[in-house]
């Protein structure tokens, strides 16, 4: 993807040519699937989740948030029902479509890939939340997601990074399951290669198969201080699960991370 600005409109984000090969996650997140597997992640969990996190932070009323590949926009939704200025941006052609419906003079969505350079407008707090780090292969994309963000932040704005806690994500890998949902079986097998955490997807729908897969590089918190060190951020604030409990390396099963600008 890349940025086009027009006079009068700012800055905004289309896709490249349809010549362009897709990442996995280009793939698996514009499949209907993704959404089917994943859908105990609901609105009322991400509504407990955001209503904690505005307390323990605390987002100040009124603020404008940028929530870095939204997804269908469930905490984007949420966040502009409570009277924050929204914006979501993501990658995926199909989610941006879905969350458009939700649009309101607080609440705007755009196609954008956080590797290009972000909308300034909305720099009051960054999201970026459910695992949406770690997907590139090469490091040198996460170091300049994490710059785009120190980019757009305020100086006394705050990044809320949300990723899964490696170290009990490794320990509890099982070999393999399998999920029913409805009349869609999916097979998943998951396995470390190449320090990511691989996750194979086998959907069976009527007969029909089509395959997918997730990649999620092994960060741990180390690894998270050297990015935010070398961009400029420090961690104000950590926490180990959605109910902002503290963080334990052994037995969180998010880490969950407040970040300033240095």
């Amino acid at each position: 993807m890349h940025l086009v600005r027009n006079e009068g409109e700012g800055v905004r984000c289309t896709t490249m040519d349809g010549n362009s090969k897709q990442d996995w996650f280009e793939d698996w997140f514009n499949s209907p699937y993704y959404h089917v597997l994943y859908k105990n992640r609901n609105e009322e969990e991400a509504e407990l989740f955001l209503t904690a996190l505005i307390r323990k932070i605390p987002i100040v009323s009124g603020s404008k948030i940028l929530d870095l590949a939204c997804g269908r926009g469930r905490h984007s939704h949420y966040l502009s029902k409570l009277g924050y200025n929204v914006l979501g941006i993501d990658l995926s052609e199909n989610n941006i479509a879905y969350a458009k419906q939700f649009e309101n003079e607080q609440l705007l969505f755009k196609l954008c890939d956080m590797r290009d350079q972000l909308p300034e407008t909305h720099g009051d707090y960054v999201l970026n939340l459910f695992t949406s780090f770690g997907y590139f292969t090469d490091p040198q994309d996460d170091i300049k997601v994490l710059e785009n963000v120190h980019r757009v932040l305020n100086n006394t704005g705050k990044f809320i990074i949300d990723y899964l806690n490696v170290s009990k994500a490794i320990s509890s890998l099982g070999e393999s399951e399998n999920k029913l949902i409805g009349e869609i079986n999916f097979d998943i097998s998951r396995s470390i290669s190449n320090n990511f955490i691989i996750k194979n997807i086998r959907v069976d729908y009527k007969g029909n198969i089509s395959n997918f897969k997730e990649m999620v590089k092994t960060l741990d918190l180390h690894d998270f201080e050297n990015y935010f060190a070398e961009v400029g951020f420090t961690i104000d604030q950590l926490y180990g699960d959605y109910s902002l409990n503290p963080y334990d390396k052994s037995t969180s099963d998010r880490l969950l991370m407040v970040v300033s600008k240095m």
